[in-house]
């Protein structure tokens, strides 16, 4: 405590920065509830995303197996080489209580028979049945995850309001109120001394003053 200054105006200065923490932590606190309100909202719709992934993708694999036990390997491959294409996707961004995340702006993958690029006489209903699937399968992939991301971001910054304020209220807080008790007991102390210090200096007063009265009373008989 040695570099504290123990002055009224020091200690005033320490009680500002002690009700500026506070309001501080107190503001943190608010936007971490509102982030874990928002976080869980994410993670529902998360969560129901991947158990519609886990359908969907179980659903896929199997008219896949269906379409290659039952067609043509060739008719199969030449659809599959076919569909092959790339995915272009537009990535803009929103925020949420202030948390930057990420929105998808994609065109949806599936596609008609027509679409596809392979011809509706040379493959079968299963075939078509396959593609239909693995295209709703990367529909929801790229739904998910935009929403993922967004989860772990509102995930890290809710960790972050977390430490920050695990540190206004476990260090700073009680450092600055520490400071502040030892600034007024200073002050308390260096009163109680000059109170001591005026009282004797009183006294002495008081007492020359009655040693210089008798003097007095003394030389007039």
């Amino acid at each position: 405590m040695e570099q504290v200054k123990p002055t009224r105006m020091e200690l005033m200065k320490k009680k500002a920065q002690i009700r500026l923490a506070e309001q501080g932590r107190d503001l943190l606190r608010q936007k971490m509830d509102a982030l874990i309100q928002e976080f869980f909202k994410i993670l529902s719709a998360v969560s129901d995303s991947r158990d519609e992934l886990e359908i969907i993708s179980q659903s896929s694999d199997l008219a896949l197996l269906i379409a290659q036990a039952t067609d043509d390997p060739v008719s199969l491959k030449s659809a599959g080489f076919a569909t092959r294409r790339s995915i272009t996707v537009d990535i803009t961004g929103k925020n949420i209580m202030g948390v930057p995340v990420p929105v998808i702006e994609k065109k949806r993958v599936s596609k008609t028979m027509l679409e596809r690029g392979y011809g509706v006489i040379a493959t079968s209903a299963r075939i078509d049945e396959t593609a239909e699937r693995f295209e709703a399968e990367l529909d929801l992939l790229i739904r998910l995850a935009e929403t993922e991301t967004a989860m772990r971001r509102l995930g890290a910054e809710i960790q972050m309001n977390r430490r920050r304020v695990n540190a206004l209220e476990q260090i700073l807080i009680p450092e600055l109120k520490s400071q502040a008790k030892y600034i007024k007991n200073a002050i308390e102390e260096r009163e109680r001394e000059d109170l001591f210090r005026l009282k004797k200096v009183k006294s002495i007063l008081e007492r020359k003053k009655k040693k210089a009265k008798e003097k007095k009373l003394r030389g007039g008989k």
